[in-house]
C-alpha cells in the first residue's frame, strides 16, 4: 500500500463528547473533524464501529456487516425531521468521562423507536424511496441480521443455538412465519441501519474533504453468537447443535503460561475456498464501503492459526493449523482491485507470516511501549522503523503512555520496568524533570521517524494516565467506556501538534514552520 509520510490520532465514536451518554455521529464528531484537519492530521483511526457484543466489546459483535444504532445521533434525526425535539422526552443525566453502555442504550432505543414511528408515520416519498434502495442494496446481509436481531429479542437475547430448533436450524417454515410474525421489529432494525449508513457517509464525506481518511479495524474473528454464524453455519466448525467443536486463541507466551482461549468459532477455510471466499470478499467489500484503511486484526492467524479443542478451559492444548495464506488476498484482489490493508502484526511473527506481507505490500505496526526491553535490535525501536510501517505510543489493548510509564496497573516487575525506564531515558532523552511530558516526546520520536503513518491514541496526545485506558485484554468488565472530556482540546495542543506535523514532514504544507 503506498502512502505518504502522513499521521493522526486514535479515538472511537464511543468516546466523543455526547449529551446522550455515549459518543455519536453528531456536532462533536464534526469538531473533532474540524481539529484533525487544524492540527494537520490526516488519519482517524477507529475501532469497529459494529453492534457491540459480551462486555460490550466492538470486537465481539452480533453481525460483522451491522452498523451500531448507538452511534446514530438524536440531534441529527431532529436535523433531518425524524424526530421532534418533544421525542426526546426527558434527557437523562450522564457522565461526560465513561460511558454507561446499560443506560445509554435504554435511552437510545427508546428515540429510535419513536423515530422509526415518526418515520412510518409522516416521512415523505423521498425518504422512504432512500430506505427501499438501501435495503435492496444490501439485502444480502441485512435482512438475515434484521431477523436475528428480533428473534433475539422475542426469545429475551438467548443465544440462538439455544432458540426452538426449526429456528436454531433456519427451517424455511419456521423462518417465514418469523418473518411474519416480527415484521415490525424486522423493519425497524433494517431502518436503523439505513440511518447509522446514512449519518457515517455524511461525517465521512466531511472528512474527504477535510483531507482526512479513515483508518478502521476488522477483528478476524466473529462472535459465535451472531447472525453470521446462524446464517451460514457450513462455513464454521461446528457440531449438530451449532457448538463450535474447536476455538481460537493464542498459545502460551511470555506474557501467559496458559495462552489466551478467545472462543471464537474457528472457520472452515477450505469450505471458504470452494467457495471462492465469497463470504470473505463480502465482508472486506462491506467495511471498504464505509472506511478508507482497514487493519486486519490478529494477521498472523491468516498464515497459520492456534486450534483450541472446545472442551479445553486453557490454549495450552492446541495445535498449529494452516491458513488460507495468499490465496485469500488474491482472490479478493482480483474482486476489489487494491487493497488498502494494514496487518496486526504484533506478537510472535513468523517468516511465513512476514513473507505474506511482503507479496502484498501489507504496512505492519509498530508500538513504542514493547521498544526498550528487548535489545537494540527490537523493531519497535524507531531508529529500525522502515517506511512501510504504522508507529503507535499504543493501541486500544495498551495501557496509556504515562499509565505505562508509571505502571499504575502493576502488570510488569517493578525490576523489569525499572531496567525499561532506564533505557528509555537513555534512548528519548528524557531527564526526571522532563517526564511529564513523557506523551510528547514519545510523539516527537515518533513524528520524526521513517514510519510512514504515525497514529496516536487521543488518551496519550493528551497525556492521561491509567484511568483513561480503553481495554485491558483478559478483563470481562470495565473496558471500552473512556470518553473525551468536553473541551479537553484546547488550541494549545492543536498548535504543538501542528507544529510537530510540519516539522517531520507529515503535514501537505511544506514551508517551514516558525
Amino acid at each position: 500500500m503506498d502512502f505518504p509520510r502522513t499521521s493522526g490520532l486514535l479515538l472511537h465514536i464511543t468516546s466523543l463528547p455526547s449529551a446522550y451518554g455515549i459518543g455519536d455521529f453528531g456536532s462533536q464528531a464534526y469538531a473533532f473533524a474540524d481539529f484533525l484537519a487544524s492540527a494537520h492530521q490526516r488519519l482517524w483511526q477507529v475501532l469497529p464501529m459494529v453492534p457491540v457484543g459480551f462486555g460490550n466489546s466492538p470486537y465481539a459483535s452480533p453481525c460483522t456487516f451491522a452498523g451500531n444504532p448507538l452511534l446514530i445521533s438524536p440531534d441529527v434525526l431532529i436535523e433531518d425531521g425524524l424526530l421532534h425535539p418533544d421525542d426526546l422526552g426527558e434527557v437523562p443525566s450522564f457522565d461526560d468521562d465513561h460511558v454507561d453502555f446499560e443506560r445509554a442504550a435504554a435511552f437510545k432505543r427508546g428515540v429510535l423507536e419513536r423515530a422509526y414511528d415518526r418515520f412510518e408515520r409522516e416521512s415523505d416519498g423521498q425518504t422512504r424511496r432512500a430506505f427501499e434502495n438501501y435495503v435492496a442494496q444490501q439485502r444480502d446481509w441485512l435482512v438475515t441480521y434484521a431477523l436475528f436481531k428480533a428473534l433475539k429479542e422475542a426469545h429475551g437475547e438467548a443465544a440462538w443455538m439455544d432458540w426452538p430448533t426449526p429456528l436454531a436450524q433456519r427451517q424455511p417454515e419456521a423462518l417465514a412465519q418469523a418473518r411474519r410474525d416480527h415484521a415490525r421489529t424486522i423493519r425497524m432494525h433494517m431502518f436503523w441501519q439505513y440511518l447509522f449508513d446514512d449519518q457515517w457517509d455524511r461525517l465521512r464525506s466531511y472528512c474527504h474533504r477535510q483531507g482526512i481518511r479513515i483508518f478502521g479495524d476488522l477483528p478476524i474473528y466473529v462472535a459465535q453468537d451472531s447472525a453470521d454464524v446462524w446464517a451460514q453455519p457450513e462455513l464454521f466448525y461446528l457440531d449438530e447443535t451449532g457448538h463450535p467443536t474447536v476455538v481460537s486463541g493464542v498459545p502460551p507466551d511470555y506474557f501467559s503460561e496458559t495462552g489466551q482461549r478467545w472462543g471464537n468459532p474457528l472457520y472452515r477455510w477450505d469450505v471458504m475456498q470452494e467457495n471462492d471466499f465469497a463470504w470473505w470478499t463480502r465482508r472486506l467489500e462491506r467495511i471498504l464501503s464505509r472506511i478508507d484503511i482497514v487493519r486486519l486484526d490478529h494477521f498472523r492467524a491468516f498464515e497459520a492459526y492456534w486450534e483450541i479443542p472446545e472442551h479445553e478451559e486453557t490454549a495450552i492444548n492446541g495445535r498449529w493449523v494452516p491458513g488460507p495464506g495468499a490465496a485469500l488476498f488474491e482472490t479478493v484482489r482480483d474482486r476489489l482491485g487494491g487493497l488498502p490493508i494494514v496487518a496486526e502484526d504484533l506478537g510472535v511473527i513468523t517468516d511465513d507470516v512476514r513473507q505474506l506481507m511482503q507479496q502484498f505490500g501489507f504496512p505492519g505496526m509498530a508500538v513504542l511501549q514493547f521498544a526498550f526491553n528487548s535489545g537494540t535490535n527490537s523493531g519497535f525501536l524507531p531508529h529500525n522503523y522502515q517506511h512501510n510501517l504504522v508507529a503507535y505510543t499504543g493501541t486500544h489493548d495498551n495501557d496509556t503512555i504515562q499509565g505505562w510509564w508509571h505502571n499504575t496497573n502493576g502488570s510488569i516487575t517493578t525490576e523489569s520496568m525499572e531496567r525499561t525506564r532506564e533505557y528509555a531515558r537513555l534512548y528519548l532523552d528524557l531527564d526526571e524533570e522532563r517526564e511529564h511530558e513523557l506523551h510528547w516526546t514519545c510523539l516527537r520520536t515518533l513524528m520524526a521517524s521513517s514510519a510512514g503513518m504515525v497514529v496516536t491514541p487521543i488518551q496519550d496526545l493528551l497525556g492521561l494516565g491509567s484511568e483513561a485506558r480503553m481495554n485491558t485484554p483478559g478483563a470481562s468488565n470495565g473496558n471500552w467506556g473512556w470518553r473525551l472530556c468536553p473541551d479537553a482540546l484546547d488550541e494549545a495542543t492543536e498548535q504543538r501538534l501542528r507544529a510537530l506535523t510540519r516539522a517531520y514532514g507529515r503535514s501537505e504544507d511544506t514551508s517551514l514552520p516558525i
